[in-house]
């Protein structure tokens, strides 16, 4: 037997006393849910969290969390900015872009309040060569590849099929060893590629041509070798044959002097506007947010 026992207490001198006092709750107004986060503020203005969930999608980070802080951040840089735009009585005309867009009166008034209170310093020559003479490796043009291959389709979640495609890959290897004028025929015949109309010839290909597996192949590969053993790649098996590696090789100051300048003036820029935020922060009232140091990623 279960005994159940009320351990109501009625109220004293209460004429009706135990469960005849319970009211129901109040469900008409649905509570409001809790925020995410702080409140975030810069000198007192409030960022509102529908901004910052907004702008959270343009930070990648290895959870949510990280997204909007990295989010709340950019948003109280913005912010600093352009209450510093504000205090100097800074205008400007919005301009648009090579895309087609048009930036916001916000964003152009820190666009020419930054051109107007930082002075950026603009990479010499000398700095440019003597960056190139200390970074040669980084200027390097990237091999080139003449390449056929024969492609077995077999989707990555069709193991069945993977598995039956894969010796298929490994008999025709074995017949090309012995026979390598066959890849052609065999490519007409069996791949799924439309490269198998030409005997499987992708011409001339290089880095960021093909998927990753497919380069990792033929970085290990030697010319005139046939792949061992089948590739596999998210479109199914591959079976390669690389006719000729032609190495990258050092390029020429005169052919990357541009693009070094270029890095530098854009490296230059970030650490100019980056102190320059960080001097705004330490004079301003930031809450619900911690900023990095001047040393940290404040701009992006």
């Amino acid at each position: 037997m279960v005994t159940l026992v009320n351990n109501v207490q009625p109220a004293a001198n209460d004429p009706q006393s135990g469960y005849d006092t319970y009211l129901e709750p109040d469900t008409r107004v649905p509570p409001k849910p809790q925020s995410m986060m702080p409140v975030v503020s810069v000198n007192g203005v409030e960022i509102p969290e529908s901004e910052i969930l907004e702008e959270a999608q343009h930070h990648p980070a290895d959870n949510p969390g990280e997204a909007l802080k990295a989010a709340a951040r950019a948003l109280v840089v913005k912010e600093l900015l352009f209450q510093e735009a504000q205090r100097l009585e800074i205008t400007a005309t919005p301009q648009g872009d090579d895309t087609g867009g048009v930036e916001t009166e916000v964003d152009a008034a820190i666009r020419v309040m930054i051109g107007q209170e930082i002075d950026i310093p603009v990479a010499t020559d000398a700095e440019s060569r003597r960056y190139f003479d200390n970074n040669r490796h980084r200027f390097r043009s990237e091999p080139i590849y003449e390449v056929r291959h024969i492609l077995l389709v077999a989707s990555p979640a069709d193991r069945e099929a993977r598995d039956k495609a894969r010796q298929q890959a490994v008999s025709m290897i074995n017949v090309l060893q012995k026979m390598p004028e066959r890849f052609e025929q065999l490519a007409e015949e069996v791949s799924a590629c439309p490269s198998g109309k030409q005997g499987g010839n992708l011409g001339q290909i290089s880095k960021g041509d093909t998927v990753f597996e497919f380069e990792e192949a033929l970085v290990s590969m030697e010319q005139g070798e046939l792949s061992q053993q089948p590739v596999e790649t998210p479109f199914g098996i591959h079976i390669i044959a690389l006719d000729r590696k032609i190495e990258g090789f050092e390029l020429p100051y005169d052919q990357v002097s541009d693009k070094i300048s270029a890095w530098l003036q854009a490296a230059s820029w970030s650490r100019a506007v980056s102190q320059y935020v960080t001097i705004l922060a330490g004079q301003a009232r930031v809450a619900g947010i911690e900023l990095a140091n001047s040393d940290g990623p404040l701009v992006q």
